[in-house]
């Protein structure tokens, strides 16, 4: 008598429905993605009216490698315009700048947010087929890549999709056509990895 193949999860199934054990039973339900993406619409146009400027996350990085690079050597910051760039002209901290702040304020908002719809856990998300040392290399891997992404295409998707689309940039909406073709051409390769 053969076993029982084992059920099949929807492909495009959550996270959380996929494996309900992964989800404490006091969490609350997710908010609705059009609630957040209007949330995310007034955040970026207070971003404007506030700030003078858009979202965005890879130049808080930069900022901080600049100011990383100057502590080491600031002649060769100096004279780098990869890094000069990030630096202030008086010479004051980098770390100063509105993008940091914001990445900060995502990072203590998420966890937060996390805390109070009862999903706080420090634990690694992944798929039953991957272990946990793999899906930190994978994940490291992809930050990298997506990390050099960022430079080559002049900001990240924060930065590109969010303010370069509501700036109605046609390189921003090339880069937002580009990222949801790739995501889409490359997710049956890491599907097994989730179900």
């Amino acid at each position: 008598m053969s076993a029982a193949a084992p059920a099949r999860v929807p492909r495009f199934a959550l996270l959380a429905e996929a494996a309900p054990a992964a989800v404490p039973s006091r969490a609350k339900a997710y908010a609705s993605p059009y609630a957040a993406g209007v949330g995310i619409g007034l955040a970026l146009l207070a971003a404007f009216c506030i700030a003078g400027r858009g979202l965005g996350a890879s130049g808080a990085f930069s900022s901080a490698v600049a100011v990383g690079v100057s502590t080491l050597s600031p002649e060769h910051a100096a004279a780098n315009p990869a890094f000069a760039d990030y630096l202030p002209a008086g010479g004051g901290a980098g770390l100063r700048d509105w993008l940091v702040w914001e990445i900060a304020g995502v990072t203590l908002g998420g966890m937060l947010s996390a805390w109070f719809g009862g999903r706080f856990k420090w634990m690694t998300e992944r798929g039953p087929r991957v272990t946990e040392n793999r899906r930190l290399v994978h994940a490291f891997a992809g930050g990298a890549v997506m990390g050099i992404g960022a430079k080559l295409a002049r900001g990240c998707t924060s930065g590109q999709a969010l303010t370069g689309g509501a700036l109605l940039s046609v390189g921003s909406w090339i880069f937002i056509a580009a990222a949801f073709a790739a995501a889409y051409a490359v997710a049956p390769l890491f599907r097994r990895q989730w179900t």
